[in-house]
């Protein structure tokens, strides 16, 4: 199977939708300011959370800002979100180069893209937004210690939503050997930790301290976990390609790894791969999900 990581992200769209948590989403609504508004979204990927506020309703007037460090996920959005809107009875132009505009007869909102890593967008000193995005995002960067520097992209008593935060707990059923299975999660898990760029494989409970410290008030709080299972053997949407593309993080976090029989990973790995093919494997990871104030 070749893997593209734009389509992982148009994949997992459904299973996100699911995912976010609720709860956190309503005290964002309910907060939110007054239209127009400011957004930085880091980690962006791509724009599949602006396609999507656009969907919930929460974007009426708003300048986005889509800010990753992929080329390749820049040149799919600027692709895809057209396309979505077509689809979802939005006009569009194409403003700029890297910048479009999605509008209707009620909503009008600017989408301006940057690839850059998200420390040097931080130093080019970008307006400050009312509302700053990180969906699935911080557990890849060093913590704590990125924190007051990704809120100084927000405006004083300015919002961060802060999805997706991964929580320390992978399940995959049904089981194939529980000592294997337990082996090859705590082994993931260590390689989130291990990442010489950054990580943290307990991120969402390390949040609630965490964002404290950064002097950050926590406005709402709450899990959401991707849960993903086949229903009459069939996955919705594209959500088995979603699933072998995690497997495809198993496989390039593990391979290799000294304390990993080579033999029985590859085994377990061709299983659990047979398992998405038929319609037989469950994926549940829990996250967390954030809305704070600075």
């Amino acid at each position: 199977m070749t893997f593209s990581f734009p389509r992982y992200l148009l994949a997992k769209q459904t299973v996100d939708d699911r995912a976010l948590n609720r709860h956190v989403y309503e005290a964002l609504l309910s907060r939110v300011p007054a239209d127009p508004i400011d957004i930085i979204e880091v980690g962006a990927g791509i724009g599949t959370m602006a396609a999507r506020l656009l969907r919930w309703g929460l974007l009426t007037r708003a300048t986005y800002r889509v800010v990753d460090s992929m080329q390749e996920n820049i040149d799919f959005a600027l692709t895809w979100l057209p396309q979505w809107a077509d689809k979802n009875h939005f006009r569009w132009e194409r403003i700029k180069e890297d910048r479009l505009r999605l509008f209707d007869n009620t909503r009008n909102v600017n989408i301006a893209f940057t690839c850059a890593d998200v420390f040097d967008f931080i130093h080019t000193d970008p307006p400050k937004a009312d509302l700053f995005i990180a969906h699935a995002f911080l557990d890849l960067l060093p913590m704590p210690e990125s924190l007051p520097k990704l809120f100084s992209l927000v405006k004083s008593k300015g919002l961060a939503w802060l999805t997706l935060n991964f929580d320390g707990v992978t399940t995959l059923e049904p089981t194939i050997d529980p000592v294997l299975d337990s082996q090859i999660e705590q082994l993931y898990h260590r390689s989130m930790d291990e990442r010489p760029t950054g990580g943290d494989s307990q991120s969402g409970r390390h949040l609630f301290n965490y964002l404290k410290d950064a002097g950050a008030e926590i406005l709402a709080a709450g899990s959401s976990d991707w849960v993903v299972y086949p229903e009459n053997g069939k996955y919705p949407a594209d959500e088995a390609y979603f699933l072998h593309f995690i497997l495809n993080f198993f496989e390039q976090s593990l391979t290799g790894h000294p304390e990993l029989d080579p033999k029985a990973f590859a085994d377990w790995l061709k299983e659990r791969r047979a398992q998405i093919d038929h319609g037989e494997l469950t994926y549940i990871a829990h996250q967390m999900d954030f809305l704070a104030q600075r």
